[in-house]
């Protein structure tokens, strides 16, 4: 498997209402953090997530966490 792009050497903070969302894992995407169709043709997939009420989260921007689809500070040893 192919490394993905780094989209943003931090996270993406964002306020989402309840309900299911897809995390752009491959870092194409132009509608980061949320994917887009743009990993078609690659070794990526979106990743599924699900908020049962609003929340405040911060999403992976390096596409390099271990705890997909959320930031766990990877990004800080890429850099």
């Amino acid at each position: 498997m192919s490394d993905p792009v780094i989209a943003k050497t931090g996270p993406y903070v964002v306020e989402l209402e309840p309900g299911d969302y897809f995390w752009c894992a491959c870092g194409k995407s132009a509608k980061q953090p949320f994917c887009d169709g743009s990993h078609k043709g690659s070794d990526f997939a979106p990743v599924k997530f699900t908020l049962t009420e609003k929340k405040k989260v911060g999403l992976c921007g390096c596409k390099h966490t271990n705890n997909q689809p959320f930031c766990d500070g990877t990004h800080k040893s890429l850099i």
